[in-house]
């Protein structure tokens, strides 16, 4: 378990948010799902903050584009929001939402990389992001699923300074991000040959659970589905589940916290 209450260095991804269809019902499957509790702020347009124990999680609102799939969005730390954001553009990507301020609480932008995955950028306010990580029911990895593995390196070491550890045999192509202040492994590039021609990269996140079957087992129980079954894997337990209202993430094993 990680409580933090600084903000998080630059490259990070330390937040991600639910953009969704129907908040209440996401709130109640989430909050049964992982014991999450809620806070809102009237002049935050229906986003609710998730929080375990008090210290905040992830958050969930309502979709700014009807058109658009529910997903989970992985936001990466900046120091200066507008700087990150030009970076993107001389990258190859692009800015879906330039930044602007929330209130207080940070300033912030939205942006695709060169293969399409959509990301956020957050500069920290008052909110830091995630306070509280790799625990059951929290935030514990994100990884980028792409078809071009080379130009999506390329792309996050231009924009966030990463050098790559590449991780070996699995019968994969993978490789964590390290982050430039302290070359911590923070984040994962997959080659997935499987994503279908008119489907975009995507950034996967991946909550933690101190019993990978039996949270499987309840988001079935909930009304989800299984995208990928229970297995094992060098990284852990891990399973791939579809929300109810469509969106995608990922739990992975992580050691029950002492009491």
């Amino acid at each position: 378990m990680t409580t933090k209450i600084s903000k998080w260095p630059p490259g990070t991804p330390m937040w991600v948010d639910l953009s969704i269809d129907d908040v209440e019902s996401a709130r109640d499957f989430y909050s049964r799902l992982f014991g999450w509790g809620y806070t809102s702020d009237d002049a935050a347009g229906g986003y609710l903050l998730a929080h375990l124990d008090g210290h905040a999680v992830a958050g969930l609102g309502p979709k700014d584009d009807a058109a658009l799939p529910p997903s989970w969005t992985t936001f990466l730390s900046s120091d200066d929001a507008g700087a990150t954001a030009a970076q993107v553009k001389a990258a190859g990507g692009r800015l879906l939402v330039p930044p602007f301020d929330v209130m207080d609480a940070g300033r912030m932008a939205v942006a695709a990389d060169s293969g399409g995955a959509v990301f956020g950028i957050w500069q920290a306010g008052n909110h830091i992001g995630a306070e509280r990580v790799n625990e059951h029911g929290s935030l514990c990895w994100n990884e980028l699923h792409t078809r071009d593995y080379s130009a999506a390196r390329s792309f996050y070491a231009d924009v966030f300074g990463f050098s790559y550890h590449d991780i070996d045999g699995h019968d994969m192509v993978y490789s964590t991000c390290l982050r430039p202040k302290d070359a911590r492994e923070v984040a994962g590039i997959q080659l997935d040959s499987a994503l279908p021609g008119e489907t975009p990269d995507y950034w996967l996140t991946w909550f933690a659970s101190d019993d990978v079957a039996a949270t499987a087992a309840l988001a079935e129980h909930l009304g989800a589905k299984l995208l990928m079954p229970v297995s094992d894997s060098p990284f852990g337990r891990m399973a791939i589940v579809q929300g109810l209202q469509g969106e995608v993430f990922g739990l992975i094993a992580v050691a029950p916290a002492e009491n």
